[in-house]
């Protein structure tokens, strides 16, 4: 205490022994999705809050007897549970030009043809605005940390609009040194590794801890193995995780057996690429063995349904995402970006991990709501190197906790939470949302951006950048 302010009075509510603990916020009432290790579910529960992390969850009696708040909210309507973790999303290329490309546009015309061109058109203050379109998308449907699929040139403009919004993720600039087309792409393999190690150095911590770079490979076939080597070092030694693209479809293990007589992830393993830090995405086209060297590294996997389904990667033939699990590897659930699953609502994904393999098996044990939530939860917060501190409402946790309105049709009755949260609900029924002990959505907005500005000037730059791609409108509607 500073020697200048006088001592409490004994009989102060801070000092007595047994009076209740002052925090800044509780929200009481509620029904308590905690996926804590029980993974208990608490009917009239409340959850204490003081600055950015969780004290109390239990019994709304208990936790009120115990705790004293500035701000007690009334959280009768609402389902309780932890920030959602997104474990892979373009926030730039793709936001901006949502829809644009064309659905039956196969792998290497989706990639090569579409987004390279595009994502090479945005400007830096595109790019900001883009990466706060993606965090409120995010926010607003439940979604509390992500990890960025990489930025495209402009991580400075990037960061900064993300600490506007509030949210909690882990970037990256775009990184790759076997680029085609477009020429703004081109690096020299010294130009990609300093451009890591700078990142590294700029925004080891960013917006008060909420946001953090990784070094970011494009993966699939881009990358030599002295990038790969370069950016798996650099990621133990600062202590962050890696992640890269590999697999979705035919191509990359066709390459790799072709250039190095090993399939992706067997020479990615040789390399030292592989670990418990590293998320590998999509991984659709993997062998038994592969899926073995996942399980004996601990390396991620982060499963992008939606885009599997909408650019025909053959997941539910040959999708291997059950076998993984069965073996540990931990799969957790990205949403891709939006010319790929064209939303960022998680829920939405962890809906369609639920189902897919249910019918690809014709087995309907696969993959359980309570598995389903546990991998948007729990199993993003393990991939992005954060256990323990968000995935879960559990004392000493991050308070990042999002408030579903149970006061909306597809959630009445409420009989069963989990089958709610994964088959019944989505993103439209978040009511509020909090990162780090702070209310960032509240009534269905957010509380600090304008989002009616901001809506205006996405239309505007999406024209825009369409227009200057060059690429055509390839709408099968007449546009009058």
């Amino acid at each position: 205490m500073p020697p200048d302010l006088p001592a409490p009075p004994a009989d102060s509510p801070a000092e007595r022994p047994g009076a209740p603990r002052r925090v800044d916020t509780i929200i009481s009432g509620a029904v308590v999705v905690t996926m804590d290790e029980r993974r208990r579910v608490i009917r009239d529960g409340a959850v204490a809050i003081d600055g950015d992390t969780i004290v109390a969850v239990g019994r709304t009696g208990d936790v009120l007897a115990a705790h004293t708040a500035a701000e007690v909210v009334d959280g009768r309507r609402f389902v309780l549970t932890p920030g959602l973790v997104n474990t892979h999303i373009h926030i730039t290329g793709e936001p901006l030009t949502r829809g644009y490309v064309p659905d039956d546009t196969p792998f290497e015309e989706n990639v090569f043809a579409w987004l390279c061109p595009l994502y090479a058109t945005y400007t830096e203050p595109e790019e900001r605005l883009s990466a706060q379109l993606a965090a409120l998308e995010m926010l607003r449907s439940g979604t509390t940390t992500f990890l960025e699929a990489g930025t495209i040139r402009f991580l400075d403009a990037v960061v900064d609009g993300l600490a506007e919004t509030g949210i909690r993720g882990r970037v990256g600039r775009w990184t790759w040194d076997i680029p085609p087309e477009p020429e703004v792409y081109r690096q020299s393999t010294d130009e990609a590794i300093k451009g890591l190690i700078d990142e590294l150095d700029r925004y080891a911590s960013a917006a008060d801890g909420r946001l953090g770079a990784w070094p970011i490979l494009v993966g699939h076939t881009t990358c030599t193995d002295e990038l790969w080597r370069a950016a798996a070092a650099l990621a133990a030694e600062r202590g962050t995780g890696l992640s890269f693209h590999m697999s979705p479809a035919g191509v990359d293990p066709d390459h790799f057996v072709a250039t190095y007589g090993r399939r992706p992830l067997e020479h990615l393993a040789d390399l030292g690429v592989l670990g418990d830090n590293v998320i590998v995405t999509h991984a659709v086209h993997v062998d038994d063995n592969e899926i073995d060297l996942l399980a004996q590294t601990g390396t991620a996997v982060a499963h992008c349904p939606t885009t599997a389904l909408k650019v025909s990667y053959g997941v539910t033939q040959i999708g291997r995402f059950p076998e993984m699990a069965a073996r540990g590897v931990n799969v957790a659930i990205g949403t891709d970006g939006n010319n790929a699953s064209n939303y960022s609502d998680l829920m939405r994904a962890t809906y369609l991990v639920a189902g897919l393999f249910k019918d690809a098996r014709r087995d309907p044990t696969m993959f359980p709501a309570e598995q389903a939530f546990e991998m948007a939860t729990l199993g993003g917060a393990r991939g992005l190197n954060l256990a323990g501190r968000v995935g879960a409402l559990a004392v000493g946790h991050k308070a990042d906790i999002v408030a579903h309105d149970t006061d909306r049709p597809e959630w009445r009755p409420l009989l069963n939470v989990a089958n709610q949260l994964v088959w019944s609900a989505d993103g439209r029924g978040v009511h509020s949302v909090w990162v780090d002990g702070r209310r960032v959505v509240a009534d269905y907005h957010h509380t600090s951006i304008d989002e009616e500005r901001l809506y205006a000037e996405a239309q505007a730059a999406g024209e825009a950048i369409t227009a200057r791609s060059g690429l055509p409108a390839k709408s099968r509607w007449p546009i009058d």
